[in-house]
């Protein structure tokens, strides 16, 4: 089964690089742009499931993708940032160097936030579930942090050897028989091969 993981498109705080984390901001115009791009990509999988973060700009990429039945799932958020929740990244990195890169490593949690190893068992346990269901592929629309923290559990890749994860892109996973490979990362619109998998 293949295990297709696709980032929101770009929103508004994205534009003004706020940290989201389970708060949340609309789709951009260029964000609705990008998930109508990825459209035809999607089709062309042709998932079988279809699940989604609970959160409002996951869940306006999925009806922009034609998927607005989604069966929204809240463990499928975003990190929780805690007090850096609004923030943005530029200031952190002027304000607080040492403690962003830290944070970008999974090695620091801001006060009233989730640490990485919390969060990547919460998302592995919640992608684990889906998968366990049904031998049929799955697409989940989720968050950034959601898809590398998935590179991490299945694919024990650490965040800081990562690139970021550009909206409206598809990371995907090919599970069989236990195992677990990394078909494809942080792709846009393309039209897949349906014979690669073979």
């Amino acid at each position: 089964m293949r295990l297709i993981l696709m980032r929101h498109g770009e929103t508004l705080w994205n534009q003004e690089s706020r940290l989201q984390g389970h708060d949340n901001s609309s789709l951009s115009n260029k964000g609705i742009q990008q998930a109508e791009k990825l459209k035809d990509s999607i089709r062309l999988l042709s998932p079988v499931r279809i699940i989604c973060s609970d959160l409002g700009r996951a869940r306006q990429t999925a009806g922009i993708i034609g998927y607005s039945h989604a069966i929204t799932d809240p463990a499928l958020r975003e990190l929780h940032m805690g007090e850096w929740t609004g923030l943005r990244k530029p200031d952190l990195i002027a304000d607080e160097p040492e403690k962003y890169w830290q944070w970008r490593k999974g090695l620091y949690t801001p006060p009233g936030g989730e640490s990485w190893e919390d969060f990547c068992q919460r998302i592995h346990q919640a992608l684990m579930g889906w998968i366990e269901k049904e031998d049929t592929d799955l697409l989940a629309i989720v968050h950034s942090g959601v898809i590398r923290a998935a590179c991490k559990v299945f694919m024990k890749l650490p965040p800081e050897n990562l690139l970021p994860v550009t909206p409206a892109t598809l990371t995907i996973f090919n599970i069989e028989q236990g195992k677990t490979r990394l078909e494809a990362y942080n792709i846009g619109a393309f039209i897949p091969d349906a014979d690669a998998a073979d």
